[in-house]
Formats: C-alpha cells, structure tokens, sequence
C-alpha cells in the first residue's frame, strides 16, 4: 500500500506540473497536448511494468524510456498539426538523443545480462512498480520544455535563444556521445578488467556523460523561453530535474558509492577522485 501511495504522489506530481503547463489549451480531447503527453507517459511505463515484473527483468526498462521520449513528442508533433522551425528542430533533437541513448543502453544491458540497480527491487512488484512510474515523472518533466516548443500554436522565428539553445544542445549531445563511447571502448578491451576510466573526458570530470546530459537539456529550455508565459513557465523545471535527478538521486550518487565500495583502498583511484571534478569538467593535473 505504501508503495502504490508513493506512486500515486509521483504520477499527481507529474501530471499536475503538465496540466499546469498546458493551462487553457483545450486542443485534445477538452484537454492540453502537455497533460496529454504526461498520461501518456505514465500509462507506457504502466503497461511495459506488467511482462517486466512477471517476468521480473529490467531489460527493457531504459529502452521503454527512449521510446516513451518518442512517443510523446510524436504525440505532441501530431497534435499540433503545423510545426514551426523552433518546433521541428526541438522535435529532432529529443528524436535523436532518444534513439541514440535508448540503442547504447539497451546494447549494454544485453551484453552485461542484467542492471545491478535493480537487483532487489526487481523482486518486489511494489518497489519495482514505483521505479516504472518514476520514469513516467522523469519523460514528462525533462521533455516538458520540449513538448511546448514542438505544441505552442503560437509560431516564433529564429531568434537568439534558438541558435544559443542550439549550440548548447549540440554541445551537451557531442559530450555525452563521446563519454559513453570513450567508457565503451575501454570496458571492451581486455587489459582493462577491473579498472577504472581516467583517460579522455573522464579525465576532465569522474561523470562527464551526466554532465553532457546536463547541458543539452539546458539548451532546450533556452530554446523554449521565448515562447512561454503565465503558469508555462513551470516547464522550465526540466533541465534542474535532471541535475537534481542525476547528482542526488540515480545517477552520481549510486556509481560514486559502487567506486569507493570497489576502488576506494585503492591510492591510484583516491588520486583520481582528489584531482578529478565529479561532474563539471576541468582540464586535467596531475599530481
């Protein structure tokens, strides 16, 4: 009962931050395109949990959220019928982080067999359940900016903020892509079992593929403050849920305490968690 309760409260989060968002649009239904994009996240990650917590994998947990990415700006693209260049732009942008993030994540989680986050809670449909609808919470507010730039049926012309928030997307995407390739690359090769990564952008910071996630969410709220008013400025949540999300709940936060449990006697590791930034990237010293 708790944990039904807990997900109830996540899903009233996330589907009031879209209504509130899509307040006075009545295009779908007598409701907004940004509450209709919000239930329909939540319902995807619903209805994947039900094989997956019969089935008890997690194999198809980061996958299910690429696709629901795809699915709500799909929705929204449809919904507004016209898109604008501001709009499409958006629109190809969390098309092509989705797909390429949703491939590299489910490649890796075919090759190593299973997620250790999910360990226990995979076990228990209640905790499981949960983590399903936090995803649900997470595609509606880190693509909320997204959604109302891809659904205003107020176009804008390039401006300013969509060449800045542009370029800072591209930057963000271009980080990701190489930190995750770079860690890849090293985990495959066979000389490298059992170590750590401190080459490349992994010298720069201990999680530059968080940091570039960081940043490319940020450019799409850039992108999207020209176009919102009144209660739409809510969306603008987006890129500090993801901080938030990232550097305190799933992300930093799990693998920094994973490194210690498994390096942290290690004085070559100690050196590089004393000289390396956890998140924002610095040029490398060496001590």
């Amino acid at each position: 009962m708790k944990a039904i309760i807990i997900a109830i409260i996540v899903a009233a989060i996330g589907l009031g931050i879209m209504a509130l968002a899509g307040w006075g649009d009545t295009r779908v239904y007598g409701h907004s395109v940004m509450l209709g994009a919000g239930v329909l996240a939540f319902a995807i990650n619903w209805l994947v949990f039900v094989p997956s917590a019969i089935l008890k994998t997690e194999k198809f947990y980061d996958l299910t959220g690429s696709v629901t990415y795809l699915a709500v700006i799909g929705f929204a693209l449809y919904s507004a019928g016209t898109v604008d260049l501001r709009g499409g732009l958006v629109a190809a942008c969390v098309a092509i982080w989705a797909l390429r993030l949703g491939t590299f994540l489910f490649a890796r989680i075919s090759a190593d067999g299973k997620d250790k986050r999910f360990n226990e809670i995979k076990q228990n449909p209640a905790r499981f359940f949960i983590t399903w609808t936090l995803q649900g919470l997470w595609v509606s507010l880190t693509a909320a900016c997204a959604l109302m730039v891809v659904s205003t049926p107020v176009p804008q012309p390039a401006d300013a903020f969509l060449v800045a928030g542009l370029a800072l997307w591209l930057t963000g995407f271009a980080i990701e892509v190489v930190a995750d390739n770079q860690k890849r690359a090293f985990r495959r090769d066979p000389e490298n079992a059992g170590k750590f990564i401190t080459s490349g952008l992994w010298a720069w910071s201990r999680h530059p593929n968080y940091f570039g996630e960081i940043v490319l969410w940020t450019g799409i709220a850039i992108i999207a403050l020209p176009i919102l008013s009144g209660p739409q400025y809510v969306v603008l949540i987006s890129p500090v849920f993801v901080m938030l999300l990232l550097t305190r709940v799933s992300g930093v936060p799990l693998l920094e305490k994973a490194a210690e449990q498994k390096w942290g006697s290690d004085p070559d590791f100690q050196a590089y968690r004393d000289r390396t930034p956890v998140l924002f990237p610095k040029p490398p010293t060496r001590s």
